[in-house]
């Protein structure tokens, strides 16, 4: 059976992915609104998707809206079990704009929320909530994905940091997945 939307996807996709990391870091760091974040074309590409997918058009993805489209694909043998872990993602119905959230993680690279706690605790063994701002920086110019200094300084203009020089990572994890609501 054909897709009823073929290659919807793929161009989408590719699309948001050629944006620079730090356009889309800004755009989610500005509003906790995902819109910011793709072209107008990208989420009329979006929206189109998102028609294809709720096959019964109430404006909700469905188990059996997700089934229906894989049958469309020809896969048939898509388990409820693979359908309900998907849904799970959404926290809830899923509507475009809960789609389009869950693209524009996925798409960006954003981890949830509860991941990026557990790294930080990683750094706070006594179970504060918060980590030293001097030795963060220094790991986020050394470590891994290198930051450079530019970088650091912009996260620092919108870090949480007491006057002992400590970083409420809550609320920087916060600021990370949801946007900082200041800069609106």
């Amino acid at each position: 059976m054909a897709s009823p939307c073929p290659g919807w996807l793929p161009q989408a996709s590719r699309r948001a992915g050629t944006r620079g990391r730090a356009a889309a870091g800004r755009a989610q760091r500005r509003s906790s609104n995902v819109f910011p974040m793709f072209e107008q074309s990208q989420i009329q590409e979006f929206k189109e998707a998102f028609s294809c997918i709720d096959q019964n058009r109430d404006g909700i993805i469905t188990k059996a809206d997700l089934k229906e489209t894989y049958a469309h694909l020809g896969k048939t043998n898509v388990s409820d079990e693979e359908l309900e872990e998907m849904l799970k993602e959404g926290k809830g119905p899923i509507n475009f704009t809960v789609f389009l959230t869950l693209f524009g993680e996925k798409l960006n690279g954003t981890d949830p929320e509860e991941s990026i706690l557990n790294a930080f605790k990683l750094f706070d063994p006594a179970g504060t909530g918060t980590v030293n701002k001097d030795e963060f920086k220094q790991l986020l110019l050394t470590q891994a994905d290198k930051f450079s200094p530019e970088e650091v300084e912009q996260m620092f203009a919108v870090t949480p940091i007491d006057v002992s020089g400590n970083i409420d990572y809550k609320s920087l994890c916060y600021i990370i997945t949801h946007g900082d609501e200041k800069e609106e």
